[in-house]
C-alpha cells in the first residue's frame, strides 16, 4: 500500500486548512489581530499553523495545499507560511461557518483538476475520469498531534480507502470524558463497544451528534458506543461534490455559477461577490448528519483539536499541586488545578485560588473559572457590546 499512497500523493493528494476562526475561547491569548491559529502555545518556535501545514507535507505536495481563512489574516497567513502562494490563500470575504468554507475549497480544487485537463469549465469535467480523480483531506488549523507517525499511518488507511469508495470519511476518537465541546459519532458495528482492536479499521456511521447537553454526554461517554469527531475527514472529489448537489444545493449553486471563473485570476471578484449569499451552516450538519455512506476511522494518534483552556491545561505540564504555568513567573500558596499565562517578565502571586484560568495578554485579564470556560464565547460578545472591538 506505501507504494500506491505515494504515488496518489504525487498525483492526487490535496489538503484544505481551515484556518478562518478567532477562537474567541481562547481569549484573551487569541485577539482578532492574531487568532490561535497563529500562536506558538509550547514554546516550540512554530505556530499551530504551521505545524499543521508541516504534519501534511508527507502526503501532499505543497502546491496542492490549500488554506481558507478571512481575509483579514491573508498578509498574516503569508508571512508564516513564505513555502505557499498567494493563490494558494482561500480568503472567505465573510464567515460562513463550515459548509460554505469546505464548499468554496472543493470548487477551487474541481478548478484546478479542471486546468489540468484543459478544459474550460468545471462543469465540462467527467468526474468518473481517472483522470479527474482527487483525494482530499479537510483539517482545522489549531489540533495537535502527539504521534505524528501514527497519524501518517491512520491517514494513508483512509486515502487508500476514498480511492477506492466514493465514502465520507472522518477521523474518530475514543472519549476520555463526557465533553460537551465536541461532536460524537455512534459507530455501527457488530460489537457493543468500540475496542482498541478496531483501531485504524474503516467502520459504517449509525449516527452524528453536534455537542451534546452534559447529560447527553455522559451517556455516551458511558456507553463506550460513540467517539469523539475530531474535524478531520477525508473524501474524493466526485463524492463530496455529490454530496453538496443532494445536501446543500443552495451552497451548491452558489459556487455553479462561477465553474468558468474557479482557479482563474476571476476568482477573487466572483467570491467577494457571490460567498456572503451562501447560508451559514456546519459541515457537521449541513452534509456530515444527512449524508448516507459516512465512514469513520477509530484512531488513537495523541489528539487535541486545542479548543479551551481545559484542553491546553490537560496537555501542560503539572506541579505537585496540578496547577500549570504556561507563560511568565507564578508563585502558587495553597492554590491547586489552576492553568496561568502571562507575558513574559511578568509575575503572578496566587494564593488561595482552585481549578481557575487565570490569562493575561496585553490589556486584558481573564480570571475564570476552569468549569465555566464554555462561556467564554458569551463574555467575548459582551466585551464586544460594552467596548467595541478594543479588547478583542
Amino acid at each position: 500500500m506505501t507504494n500506491t499512497i505515494d504515488k496518489l500523493a504525487r498525483e492526487n493528494n490535496y489538503c484544505v486548512i481551515m484556518a478562518g476562526g478567532i477562537g474567541s475561547r481562547f481569549w484573551p491569548e487569541s485577539r482578532n489581530s492574531r487568532p490561535k491559529q497563529f500562536l506558538d502555545f509550547f514554546g516550540t518556535g512554530e505556530s499551530l499553523l504551521q505545524m499543521t501545514v508541516k504534519r501534511f507535507r508527507e502526503l501532499v505536495p505543497i502546491e496542492h495545499i490549500l488554506i481558507v481563512t478571512n481575509v483579514l489574516y491573508k498578509d498574516l497567513m503569508l508571512e508564516q507560511l513564505p513555502e505557499l502562494k498567494p493563490e494558494q490563500i482561500l480568503c472567505e470575504p465573510a464567515r460562513r461557518n463550515t459548509a460554505p468554507c469546505v464548499a468554496y475549497a472543493i470548487s477551487h480544487i474541481s478548478g484546478m483538476v479542471g486546468r489540468k485537463l484543459g478544459v474550460k469549465s468545471i462543469a465540462d469535467v467527467d468526474w468518473n475520469d481517472p483522470r479527474s480523480h482527487a483525494n482530499i483531506i479537510v483539517t482545522p488549523s489549531d489540533h495537535l498531534i502527539l504521534r505524528e507517525d501514527k497519524f501518517i499511518e491512520t491517514l494513508k488507511v483512509g486515502l487508500q480507502h476514498i480511492s477506492e469508495h466514493d465514502s465520507l470519511l472522518t477521523l474518530g476518537m475514543k472519549p476520555t470524558r463526557p465533553e460537551t465541546g465536541y461532536g460524537y459519532i455512534q459507530v455501527d458495528s457488530q460489537k457493543s463497544k468500540v475496542e482498541s482492536d478496531t483501531e485504524n479499521a474503516v467502520l459504517p456511521v449509525k449516527t452524528f451528534t453536534e455537542k451534546p447537553n452534559l447529560e447527553l454526554a455522559k451517556v455516551f461517554y458511558e456507553s463506550g458506543e460513540f467517539l469523539w469527531n475530531s474535524g478531520i475527514f477525508l473524501w474524493n472529489i466526485r463524492a463530496i461534490r455529490k454530496a453538496f448537489r443532494t445536501h446543500q444545493p443552495l451552497i451548491a449553486d452558489v459556487f455553479r455559477e462561477g465553474d468558468e471563473l474557479m482557479s482563474t485570476p476571476k476568482e477573487e471578484a466572483f467570491i467577494q461577490e457571490k460567498f456572503p449569499t451562501c447560508p451559514s451552516i456546519s459541515l457537521d450538519y449541513g452534509i456530515m448528519e444527512k449524508a448516507q455512506d459516512v465512514r469513520v476511522i477509530y484512531a488513537d494518534f495523541g489528539w487535541s483539536d486545542l479548543g479551551t483552556w481545559g484542553s491546553l491545561y490537560d496537555l501542560g505540564k503539572k506541579d505537585e499541586n496540578r496547577n500549570v504555568p504556561l507563560r511568565g513567573n507564578t508563585l502558587f500558596y495553597e492554590s491547586e488545578g489552576n492553568v496561568v499565562t502571562l507575558p513574559e517578565g511578568h509575575l503572578a502571586v496566587i494564593e488561595g485560588l482552585n481549578d481557575m484560568i487565570v490569562a493575561q495578554n496585553g490589556d486584558v485579564l481573564l480570571i475564570c473559572k476552569k468549569e465555566h470556560e464554555q462561556n467564554l464565547r458569551h463574555i467575548v460578545a459582551e466585551v464586544e457590546t460594552k467596548f467595541g472591538g478594543k479588547y478583542n
